[in-house]
C-alpha cells in the first residue's frame, strides 16, 4: 500500500515561512497539499503531477510555492507570509491513475500566531 510521510509543520509567526514535505513510498501520477481547519471544508492548497502541471488554492495569491522531485516521489510546499488565517490541518494527498485511488497522509499542524 502506498504510505505518506509528511514534515514541517509547526508554530511560526504572521509572515514566517514555512516548508513543508511528503514523501510517497512508491511513484505516483499526482501528489499535493489540502488544509483544512475544524468545522469547515477541506480545501486545495497546490498539487502537482509528474509531467509538472500545478494547481493553486486562490487564497494562494502567489505566497505558496509546490514543486516536485519525481526520483525522490516527493512534494514541497514553501508557504512565505503566513497569515493566521493560514491556520490548518494540512495534508499530503497522492493520487494514483491505475487503479484510480487516493492516499492521505496524517496531516501535519501549521499554526501562525503572534
Amino acid at each position: 500500500q502506498v504510505q505518506l510521510v509528511e514534515s514541517g509543520g509547526g508554530l511560526v509567526q504572521p509572515g514566517g515561512s514555512l516548508r513543508l514535505s511528503c514523501v510517497a513510498s512508491e511513484m505516483i501520477f499526482r501528489m499535493g497539499w489540502y488544509r483544512q481547519v475544524p468545522g469547515k471544508q477541506r480545501e486545495l492548497v497546490a498539487d502537482i503531477n509528474r509531467h509538472g502541471y500545478i494547481n493553486y488554492g486562490d487564497f494562494v495569491k502567489g505566497r505558496f510555492t509546490i514543486s516536485g522531485d519525481n526520483a525522490k516521489n516527493t512534494v514541497y510546499l514553501q508557504m512565505n507570509s503566513l497569515k493566521p488565517e493560514d491556520t490548518a490541518v494540512y495534508y499530503c494527498k497522492a493520487s494514483q491513475l491505475y487503479p484510480m485511488q487516493d492516499y492521505w497522509g496524517k496531516g501535519t499542524l501549521v499554526t501562525v500566531s503572534s
